[in-house]
């Protein structure tokens, strides 16, 4: 149990609360540590827990028949995941995978589901937070559609670095195909050039960044948009 209202300030989501609205929700908030690649739940399954994540990020993830996927939407410290416990539903219909490796706050989908009806503060909040989320899912389709592979990736590490406290990013280039949708192979070639330019340092399982506005002026304007929602 909790018992700091700090405690929370990790997540936006969570630290916007007033002292009133914390204490409700307090006693239902576990923090859980997550670890890299874990299966928080699947597509097409009951929705029992969501997750507010503090340091780790994570992914939804759509799956095509074919084993493929791309990502949907990422979940940093600004969001939560279960979106369709607060909208009348009980199962997910993508894939909620953990990106990074670090903490959240976890609670029961009954108990969020709870307090949304009765808080008229809390579902104010967390209706105003669906609508950014939806605005960032059309976002990400319309720019892995238009935009080229090396801009996507550009994308990526800086709203990943925004969601993230190191600029050490632990993720592996399969976790960015497997994400964008993409051949590994592309985000080989497209890393590559980056560290060639001297932009990023990558090894096996981590990048880091090390010219962050440089990366910024070969982004695609997504970036910017997604820091803004």
């Amino acid at each position: 149990m909790l018992t700091l209202q700090s405690d929370l300030h990790g997540n936006h989501l969570l630290g916007a609360l007033p002292a009133h609205e914390w204490s409700a929700l307090a006693p239902h908030l576990e923090l859980v540590q997550l670890h890299a690649e874990q299966l928080l739940c699947d597509s097409g399954r009951r929705i029992n827990h969501v997750f507010f994540p503090t340091t780790a990020v994570i992914t939804l993830l759509h799956t095509m028949e074919d084993g493929g996927s791309v990502e949907v939407a990422a979940i940093g410290r600004e969001k939560m995941t279960g979106v369709p416990v607060l909208t009348g539903g009980d199962t997910m219909p993508t894939r909620v995978q953990v990106q990074a490796p670090g903490f959240a706050y976890r609670m029961s989908a009954s108990a969020l589901r709870e307090h949304f009806g009765r808080s008229d503060f809390l579902r104010r909040i967390l209706l105003s937070y669906m609508q950014a989320l939806r605005t960032q899912v059309a976002q990400t389709a319309a720019c892995n559609r238009h935009h080229s592979l090396s801009k996507q990736l550009c994308r990526w590490l800086l709203i990943q670095a925004d969601r993230t406290p190191s600029d050490e990013l632990r993720v592996t280039q399969q976790t960015i195909a497997d994400t964008l949708g993409v051949r590994r192979e592309g985000v080989t070639e497209a890393a590559g050039k980056l560290h060639d330019a001297g932009l990023i340092h990558h090894s096996h399982g981590c990048i880091k960044l090390l010219a962050g506005a440089a990366l910024e002026s070969r982004a695609c304007e997504c970036s910017l948009n997604a820091s803004l929602t």
